[in-house]
């Protein structure tokens, strides 16, 4: 089917009690396995790439391989922009054919966050195009993305955000860190909890790489409609090369080690939209 926005896909999830999981791609043979997955489980799914990423291969390039697998596919998937690092890259990949987009501001002033998220959704609601923000810090480290120290999102704070800004979806904070634990993650789930009283919208969740399929089962009860993967696809893909080239070190062939590859990520997306509770829930 076409690629649809999130949108729907995420107000869904919220009414019915599960997450969506948002998988982020960095080729061809990645966006294959998690739509296989999705496939599979008859999931909706979203996925995503990063600012880095698409200097790596281009909106243009990764808009038109997801389109033409979507195409194929009989669940709903959707193209997301990860983390977008400024109004010009949103409006790049909206007009390559992204169907959704998130503006990352959280490393800005409260306020001038807010500005430069209205002004991405003031385009993208012109466009058809739902607008995901952050507002807090997430820890850790993803592509270029680098916080030292975590700033939990303030709930009465969220409830001013998304009320100025008009976005679509909210990443928040709660202890959370991209890449994967140097520790064992605390999170703030009682701070989810207040944020999900006070925000009508869909929250998100980043950061989930290693963090338990309880932890994660608790956040979605609690309010989660979105959970992103990155790091942990990254490692299945690299490990499902390295176990074929141990087998046979003659291998030369480039699609054998790609087959490998995307056997090891869709067996882990699958275990994560299990996880999220979106297996069966394609409409």
């Amino acid at each position: 089917m076409p690629l649809v926005d999130s949108k729907n896909m995420l107000l869904a999830a919220q009414k019915g009690g599960y997450a969506v999981g948002a998988f982020n791609a960095e080729n061809m043979e990645m966006i294959k396995a998690i739509i296989a997955a999705a496939e599979e489980l008859n999931a909706p799914v979203m996925i995503q790439t990063t600012p880095s990423t698409i200097r790596y291969g281009t909106s243009a390039t990764y808009a038109g391989i997801v389109k033409a697998e979507a195409a194929r596919a009989k669940v709903p998937v959707c193209l997301h922009l990860d983390h977008g690092s400024s109004y010009e890259l949103v409006v790049e990949c909206i007009k390559d054919g992204y169907t959704s987009v998130m503006i990352d501001g959280s490393h800005e002033s409260f306020e001038d966050n807010i500005a430069i998220t209205k002004k991405v959704t003031d385009y993208a609601k012109e466009q058809g195009i739902p607008v995901e923000a952050e507002l807090g810090k997430v820890g850790g480290k993803e592509d270029d993305l680098e916080t030292e120290a975590d700033t939990n999102t303030d709930p009465q704070q969220a409830k001013e955000f998304v009320e100025r800004t008009g976005v679509d979806s909210l990443a928040v904070a709660i202890g959370t860190a991209h890449g994967f634990y140097a520790g064992i993650p605390v999170l703030d789930k009682d701070r989810l909890s207040e944020i999900a009283k006070v925000v009508s919208i869909p929250l998100v969740l980043h950061g989930a790489s290693g963090i338990s399929d309880e932890e994660v089962m608790d956040c979605v009860r609690r309010g989660i409609c979105k959970v992103n993967f990155a790091t942990e696809l990254r490692v299945a893909f690299t490990e499902g090369w390295n176990q074929l080239y141990k087998e046979n070190t003659k291998q030369y062939d480039p699609k054998a080690y790609g087959k490998a590859s995307m056997a090891a990520v869709k067996s882990l997306v699958m275990n994560r939209m299990k996880v999220c509770g979106c297996a069966g829930k394609a409409e």
